[in-house]
């Protein structure tokens, strides 16, 4: 049995307090962002001190910002006040003295005025930073929306699963190097023996900007189409899948959970139309950012059957019917982005106004991410 510490049992039970226990004035909600903030904090002192280890040499210009630094005291300052609101007002103390110890040792290691540390360079880094932005600007967007239009307003914010999902989220943000090498691979492969294209590759790149995008979205989507399709239809490969499709809950963070192997193909196989073909950098760069949001969006647990725009565009109750428990959601809907891709294969599912009942899969997945890791390989020795 897996033992857990008592401090941890009890900032997880008030994380996961009953609504009643956290309506505004309880201290809850100043304590859950004094929590957010102070892990922010933390991990950008972090990434300050020691940048050769845990932060990404592309947001190395966000980090020498002139304001970047007030704005990281500013994070600290903020945490410790709403840490001190949160004490005040609430009794279970948990969340109030983890966000105040968290924000303590971020000003112990310098806070934002530390300064780099000269460490051995590896050539290795993870991306802590990177992480912190990521989850602070899809967080910051959807928790909110997912509280004001909610489809399953019964869904709490902290709901089961969440520490899984939410590891999920670090291992893709703090693996970003090894993924990204992995990942464009075969790109550099067919990059390097394929000179002669430098034409065609020329005359991409000479179209109209808003052209490349929507080219990018388009061939991204029928290629994730097919591997997608793939990792439903083959056993193996749905090992992997299964561990994305065992989310009993569908949130913005629910499209975190990707096996390790997964992501790397599915980043690899995306990544052959974006990296070979002569697309300009900011139409790649403006799609990447689009559709790390986009992911979000259409796992969110946002109400809106939304059927006119959904024959075009997957809106969040298409995907979800990819995710559904029913018979009649089985291997349906396998686009990201254009659903007539899916009418075009025959496996488009929209029935009007109708959302599925419950999600996962029916086979039974184990909770855990160790566990869940090694599951495709054990599934496969027990069949």
């Amino acid at each position: 049995m897996e033992r857990k510490l008592p401090g941890l049992t009890a900032l997880r039970q008030d994380l996961q307090a009953p609504i009643e226990a956290r309506r505004f004035g309880s201290g809850w909600f100043a304590g859950f962002f004094a929590l957010l903030l102070a892990v922010a904090g933390f991990g950008f002192v972090v990434a300050l001190r020691w940048p050769g280890w845990f932060a990404m040499p592309e947001l190395a210009r966000l980090r020498d910002l002139p304001g970047f630094r007030v704005g990281v005291h500013g994070v600290l300052l903020a945490s410790y006040a709403l840490a001190l609101l949160s004490l005040l007002l609430r009794p279970a103390k948990a969340i109030g003295f983890t966000a105040l110890a968290i924000g303590i040792a971020a000003a112990l290691l310098g806070g934002a005025d530390v300064q780099p540390d000269e460490t051995r360079s590896w050539g290795i880094f993870f991306g802590l930073d990177f992480f912190i932005v990521n989850l602070a600007i899809t967080g910051l967007m959807f928790a909110p929306i997912e509280r004001l239009f909610p489809r399953d307003g019964a869904q709490r914010l902290f709901r089961t699963e969440w520490r899984e999902d939410l590891f999920y989220y670090l291992v893709s943000s703090m693996m970003v190097q090894v993924l990204t090498f992995l990942a464009f691979a075969p790109s550099k492969a067919v990059m390097a023996h394929s000179g002669g294209f430098a034409g065609f590759r020329a005359l991409v790149g000479g179209q109209p900007w808003i052209v490349q995008f929507i080219e990018i979205m388009v061939l991204t989507d029928l290629a994730q189409y097919w591997f997608h399709r793939a990792f439903h239809r083959v056993p193996f490969l749905w090992g992997f899948h299964a561990i994305h499709h065992s989310a009993k809950s569908m949130d913005w963070l629910a499209g975190a959970r990707m096996h390790f192997f997964e992501i790397v193909a599915l980043r690899g196989v995306t990544a052959l139309p974006m990296m070979t073909l002569g697309f300009l950098p900011s139409a790649l760069q403006a799609y990447i950012a689009v559709v790390y949001i986009y992911s979000s969006l259409i796992h969110a647990n946002l109400r809106g059957d939304f059927d006119r725009l959904g024959r075009w565009l997957v809106v969040p109750r298409f995907h979800h019917w990819h995710h559904g428990l029913e018979q009649e959601a089985v291997d349906v809907n396998f686009a990201i982005h254009f659903p007539w891709i899916d009418r075009l294969f025959g496996t488009h599912h929209f029935p009007k106004g109708r959302w599925p009942q419950g999600y996962g899969v029916p086979e039974e997945v184990p909770n855990g991410y160790r566990a869940q890791f090694a599951y495709p390989f054990r599934r496969r020795r027990e069949g």
